[in-house]
This record gives C-alpha cells, sequence and structure tokens, in this order.
C-alpha cells in the first residue's frame, strides 16, 4: 500500500459537521483544492463543514483571499501540509495539465478532477503523467450547478441529493475509487461509477445538449421585440435560464464532448426539422385538406412527453412519485419564509420549489413538489391554515 492510500484512510475526528456520519472518519485530511470557483469553492465548503482540513490554490490571489473570507478553505503555500486528496477543479483545456502537476508535487496523494468532460482528459494524463502514478488519479463530476459562476456564488449544499459521478479507469487502485465515493456520500451525493466515455455519452443527453438549446433558444429573442419580450412569461424563463452561463467555459467543455454532443444534437435537428416540414405542410395545404402535418407535430409533442417523463426526481425516483401543489403567497417580506414553516409543522418534506411573481400581483405563487402521497394531506392542512392552495 503507498503512503498515499495508507494516508487517505486513516481515521480522525470528523469535526463538527452535523451532517457527519460513519464515513466522515475515512475522508481524507488536507484535502488541496487548485481553482476555487463555483464547484471547486462548494467542495471546499462541504468539506470544511465535514471537519477537513482544504487548502486553497488558484491563480488568482484575490480569488484565494475571497475563498478564505467565505470560508472554502485556507490559502495554500510552501509550508502547507502535503495533501492526501488533490482536487483539479479547472476548465477541460488546463485539467490534464494540472491532474499531471499534481501527481508529481505530491507523490504521496490521490488526485481527482471535476471536470465536466472525462474521456479527452483521462487520454491527455495517460500521455502526460508517469504510468506508475496513474494509480492515484481517478476522474470525478459532481453533477451540480448553477447559471451564476465564480467563488462568490459557492454554496455547501449544492452537491447535496446529486449525482457524484466517480470515473476510474482500468489503473486506478480500488482504494482511490473507494475514497472518491466515500467524499461524494459525505457531502450529501450520491456516488455513480461510469467509465469515461458512458459519463461523456450521459452528459451530452442531460447537460451539454440542454445547455446548447438554450443557448440558441436565447438567441432567437436578439431578433424580438420590445414589446413581445414583455409577453414572457415563466415557460421562457425556465427554458433559458442556464443560457447565462460562461461562454468561455462552455466553449471548451463542448468542444472537448464533441463527437458525443454531435450525435445527440443530430436527433434534435433531425425532430426540428420533422417539426419545419410539418409547419410548411400545413400553411401550404389546402383549407378542405386533411392537414397531415398535425400528425408529425404531435408526435414530437408526445415523445417529448415521454421523454420528460423519463427524467429522475429527487433521490433517483421517477417523476411520477411526485405532485405539484399550487399555493398562493401575499407579496409581504416574510411571507415564503412563513409557507416553510407551516409545511415543515404539517410533516411534509419539499423535494422541489419554482416561484412565479409577476410585477404589480399582488401575489406569488409558489409551485410546491411534494411526493404524491402526501399531496392531499398538504392541501388539507394549508387551507385549514388560511392559504389558498390548489393541485397544479
Amino acid at each position: 500500500m503507498s503512503s498515499g492510500e495508507a494516508r487517505s484512510g486513516e481515521r480522525r475526528p470528523a469535526g463538527g459537521s452535523e451532517h457527519a456520519g460513519p464515513s466522515a472518519a475515512l475522508l481524507p485530511d488536507p484535502v488541496r483544492i487548485i481553482g476555487t470557483g463555483l464547484i471547486g469553492g462548494s467542495l471546499g465548503l462541504a468539506l470544511s463543514a465535514a471537519g477537513v482540513t482544504v487548502q486553497v490554490e488558484d491563480a488568482s490571489p484575490g480569488i484565494v483571499a475571497l475563498a478564505e473570507e467565505m470560508g472554502v478553505g485556507t490559502p495554500a503555500d510552501d509550508l502547507s501540509p502535503e495533501p492526501a486528496l488533490v482536487v483539479i477543479a479547472a476548465p477541460p483545456d488546463v485539467t490534464a495539465h494540472l491532474v499531471d502537476s499534481a501527481l508529481r508535487r505530491w507523490p504521496g496523494a490521490i488526485v481527482t478532477d471535476v471536470a465536466s468532460v472525462k474521456e479527452t482528459v483521462l487520454e491527455e494524463v495517460r500521455r502526460r503523467a508517469p504510468s506508475d502514478a496513474l494509480t492515484r488519479y481517478v476522474g470525478a463530476h459532481p453533477m451540480a450547478g448553477r447559471e451564476v459562476s465564480g467563488v462568490i456564488a459557492a454554496r455547501g449544499d449544492l452537491f447535496r441529493g446529486r449525482p457524484f459521478v466517480v470515473v476510474p479507469h482500468e489503473q486506478s487502485a480500488p482504494t482511490a475509487t473507494s475514497l472518491l465515493r466515500t467524499v461524494a456520500t459525505e457531502i450529501g451525493s450520491v456516488p455513480v461509477v461510469l467509465e469515461a466515455a458512458d459519463h461523456d455519452r450521459a452528459v451530452a443527453h442531460v447537460s451539454h445538449v440542454p445547455q446548447l438549446v438554450s443557448s440558441v433558444l436565447a438567441t432567437t429573442l436578439l431578433q424580438a421585440k420590445d414589446g413581445a419580450l414583455a409577453l414572457a412569461g415563466q415557460g421562457l424563463r425556465d427554458t433559458t435560464r442556464i443560457a447565462d452561463s460562461d461562454p468561455h467555459l462552455w466553449t471548451e467543455i463542448l468542444s472537448a464532448n464533441a463527437a458525443a454532443v454531435g450525435e445527440v444534437l443530430d436527433d434534435a435537428i433531425a425532430r426540428l426539422t420533422q417539426v419545419r416540414t410539418a409547419l410548411d405542410t400545413l400553411q401550404n395545404a389546402d383549407r378542405a385538406g386533411t392537414r397531415p402535418g398535425r400528425l408529425a407535430i404531435a408526435e414530437v409533442l408526445r415523445d417529448g412527453n415521454r421523454g420528460a417523463a423519463r427524467i429522475p426526481g429527487k433521490h433517483g425516483s421517477g417523476t411520477d412519485d411526485f405532485a405539484t401543489v399550487a399555493v398562493l403567497v401575499p407579496d409581504r417580506p416574510g411571507e415564503l419564509g412563513r409557507l416553510f414553516t407551516t409545511m415543515g409543522e404539517i410533516g411534509i418534506n419539499l423535494e422541489d420549489l419554482r416561484l412565479e411573481h409577476t410585477l404589480g400581483r399582488r401575489v406569488g405563487i409558489a409551485y410546491a413538489a411534494v411526493m404524491r402521497a402526501r399531496e392531499d394531506r398538504l392541501i388539507t392542512e394549508l387551507s385549514r391554515r388560511g392559504w389558498t392552495v390548489t393541485s397544479a
């Protein structure tokens, strides 16, 4: 067993985290995070809360100072103890270089990266790093994020309840893979082990193409008149929310996963072409005709229903397990907090929440997702306490 493997398995106090469980004593300590943006910063906050000593390193001294002030960790320097785990939280185009550097700088440490593309990173790490160091490298990808970036947007609960993909390769030591699974569990994530190619195909479907489609949709608004945009509702905000993401970062991500993204995009383009052809058919059809284009449009919309129904809900359960309850929330300070408190008193867990509020209206609408078995009780109890509520 290498010195790094021994250190990663040492038992130690788990600190004062209220979420610490039996696995907390097996967490690596210290952990060096290189790159303190949204993901690196959030990992630092989560690990610090679990009692881990977190060292932060970034190309920008100002970012390091901000990360320290936020509680992400302490600035690393030449006198810092050797880390047991190094996390590279950088864009895909520089990740492999930083992984190689970390493997060489700390010969006893396990090294991981959280880049959202794994196969190209792994191939480059293999080309760069010493072959005997590859046992200490395991890729990772916590499936969480926000449309805002930077350490200022970091949240310690960002990964709670979200999948955390662990991506070993054929040379990864089992102890290294096990360590990453332990870290994922302790920060509240659900560890999932995938090969690099399988991971990249999966994220093309669930992350990369959705980002691209949202951005393309948002570009169509550049031609819209101001009066048209004044009519925008929640649907447009929902579908374009992630369009407000970092263009540089996403250019690197999409470029690194070009093959898998291209395959999924081909299918989306084919379906859009189907709709476009159908619209031409409808536009040119004789008024007395059968209008066959309607069927083609209906097929795409119906398949969209089926696809959306496959998206798992919270904790991996299907969306059919949840019901959405609409609650009118008065436009006054503290009312949303009062709703949360009331739900807690009733003893029903909020699985998801979407807010809809229009300027000039005296109320907003809180769409609260709960387990379907609790829907009737929630409606009854909220109504009894004076809330206006209905099934959404």
